[in-house]
């Protein structure tokens, strides 16, 4: 991991109220992650994230990557996200770095791996399985659910 780190990956928290759950408080450095979550946490890094922080040149913030069951649970995540398993984060650019989330979002297309890419107001969460399979799947959330886009929607 060039970019990134262990510790931010599993750092998972509610950010409207900064609230983080009993079993996401791993020691840190975390000493106990599921038999997986390390290796599918790095795999995410090393084909996703890191190529993109690299073309943009910006610093790109983890909101969210591997969430423990009961924390996913919490924060209304879907029955078997990818979070559980150390597939996904959720990320941002840091404020101020003059790009926005569909600049993020392009340039995770432009990398051309990932599993599946979800477009909220405030970030993006990306997903990436190292089993391979990768859906290379875009979604918007919107007020009304979730709206399938296709690539040349971000172009």
């Amino acid at each position: 991991m060039r970019w990134f780190n262990k510790n931010e990956l599993i750092r998972c928290y509610r950010q409207d109220k900064a609230q983080r759950c009993k079993e996401c408080r791993l020691p840190q450095p975390a000493t106990r992650l599921p038999n997986g979550i390390e290796e599918s946490l790095a795999a995410l890094v090393v084909n996703v994230l890191d190529p993109v922080r690299e073309k943009l040149g910006r610093s790109i913030v983890v909101n969210s990557g591997f969430r423990c069951p009961v924390h996913n649970r919490m924060v209304g995540g879907a029955t078997g996200s990818q979070h559980v398993k150390g597939e996904a984060a959720d990320v941002t650019l840091v404020q101020g770095s003059g790009c926005r989330v569909q600049d993020l979002a392009k340039a995770i297309v432009a990398n051309g791996t990932w599993d599946q890419l979800i477009l909220y107001p405030t970030f993006v969460h990306v997903s990436y399985k190292r089993g391979g399979g990768n859906r290379r799947e875009i979604l918007r959330k919107t007020s009304g659910g979730y709206v399938k886009m296709s690539i040349n929607d971000l172009k």
